[in-house]
């Protein structure tokens, strides 16, 4: 848990619940709360020119949505939606902001938790860079295991069907499920049950 219940409740925090595709805040809304996932998966997209959703992040137990917008006067350039039933935490943006102005060790949490992804992201861009849809592909899976607490080979499952993993890398489909059978014999993922682990 990025920040304790208890606390964040203590400054006016409330407990929401959503269904998968259940929308929590749209691209383009202004940011009222900090959001904290006590239960559940939320993917933050975007929507393309050309219709097509673009998958950034997929947050998961304890970890927050979007908190790097707490700090700035900027909406959202994502939408987060619900991918599976989800209970969720929010604080009013000024009384998160009171929260971190008293309590010392969370405002370390919140900054060494943004630092992190920040790192990610731009690891995440180089690899998406690449003209090798292995490269992109490992980037991806790398990515999101590193918001997952156990590192260990192939425990963590991608929670993303074959066409969102290539909405992510801007590959095709085919090219990713070519892809991602080369990579299971080179024994850098494995597939159970058609669902990919890293």
């Amino acid at each position: 848990m990025l920040i304790d219940i208890d606390l964040l409740s203590q400054y006016g925090g409330f407990t929401e619940t959503y269904g998968p595709s259940d929308v929590i805040f749209e691209e383009g809304d202004l940011p009222k709360f900090y959001y904290q996932i006590i239960t559940g998966t939320v993917k933050l997209s975007h929507t393309n020119e050309e219709g097509k959703e673009l998958i950034q992040s997929l947050l998961s137990d304890g970890q927050s949505v979007c908190e790097l917008l707490s700090f700035i006067k900027e909406t959202y350039p994502v939408n987060a939606i619900a991918i599976s039933e989800c209970s969720i935490i929010m604080v009013p943006k000024t009384d998160f902001l009171q929260l971190l102005d008293d309590h010392h060790q969370a405002a370390l949490d919140v900054r060494q938790f943004i630092a992190e992804r920040l790192y990610q992201k731009f690891i995440l861009m180089q690899n998406n860079a690449s003209k090798y849809s292995n490269v992109r592909i490992k980037g991806i899976l790398a990515y999101f295991k590193s918001l997952s607490e156990d590192q260990s080979p192939y425990s963590y499952e991608l929670p993303l069907t074959r066409k969102q993993l290539a909405s992510i890398t801007g590959l095709r489909v085919e090219t990713v499920i070519r892809t991602v059978k080369k990579m299971e014999a080179d024994k850098v993922l494995k597939i159970k049950n058609r669902k990919i682990y890293f």
